[in-house]
């Protein structure tokens, strides 16, 4: 597999992340070049060799245009494209903002959406472009708390079905559906909660497997499914829940 993207060029967004930073790496491991894009300055950290970065917000449509010059001015060629970046928000419905709706599905949805729309035209130029949107368990089934959340995670694997019948067969799109990850995204959701470690364990127990997962795993499946091995694949839901979702 070391090899299996050579030559292949890739966005990810929300690259500073734990699940970014992990994904970016993997990626360029096995042979990709990518655009690491995020609204946080520590992308910067990422520039160098088969990377090149973008600070900037997800959200507003620029990026997605300056994104995908970048990877052909840089790069020549646009292969790839993974939507990762996102928000988490844990209140109830009832606590929920009008702000907290609109920020959420502001990065969550309208990022993604407009980061497709941008690189559909040139991942469909060599036959086999692939888009790999993180979605979530939260996007499957009811989570309390997760309201908008949810329904932002539900779009986003609705959208992943749609753009997949859409624009097969040069593109193919498809998602990862995660559980509970170890990351300093995770912390920050967690912050305000009371015994955050026994919440945290009593998370890992919930799961079949009896724990979550690592960033590391999340990338290995969003590498999969950016990658020639996935071929026969679009338009799927791919759950990384320790079994979560199986109960």
């Amino acid at each position: 597999m070391r090899d299996e993207l050579e030559g292949a060029v890739a966005i990810v967004t929300g690259a500073a992340g734990g699940v970014g930073r992990a994904t970016v790496a993997l990626l360029t491991e096995r042979g990709a070049r990518v655009i690491a894009e995020d609204i946080s300055p520590a992308v910067g950290e990422l520039e160098g060799g088969q990377v090149a970065t973008l600070c900037a917000d997800v959200a507003a449509a620029d990026t997605a245009r300056t994104a995908v010059r970048l990877a052909r001015a840089r790069f020549g060629r646009l292969d790839v494209l993974v939507n990762n970046a996102g928000r988490f928000l844990l209140k109830p419905t009832l606590q929920t903002s009008d702000d907290d709706w609109d920020e959420l599905l502001r990065v969550n949805v309208r990022g993604a959406f407009l980061h497709c729309r941008e690189a559909i035209p040139a991942l469909g130029e060599h036959g086999d472009g692939r888009i790999v949107n993180v979605a979530s368990i939260s996007g499957t089934i009811g989570m309390p708390g997760q309201t908008v959340y949810c329904a932002t995670k539900g779009a986003i694997v609705q959208l992943t079905r749609q753009l997949a019948i859409e624009h097969a067969p040069k593109v193919r799109v498809n998602a990862v559906a995660p559980g509970a990850i170890d990351t300093p995204f995770t912390d920050e959701a967690m912050a305000d909660v009371p015994d955050r470690e026994a919440r945290f364990a009593a998370i890992a127990a919930d799961h079949p497997l009896g724990r979550v997962a690592t960033a590391q795993e999340i990338a290995e499946v969003i590498a999969f499914l950016a990658s020639p091995r996935s071929s026969i694949i679009t338009g799927a839901i791919l759950a990384a829940d320790g079994g979560f979702t199986a109960k």
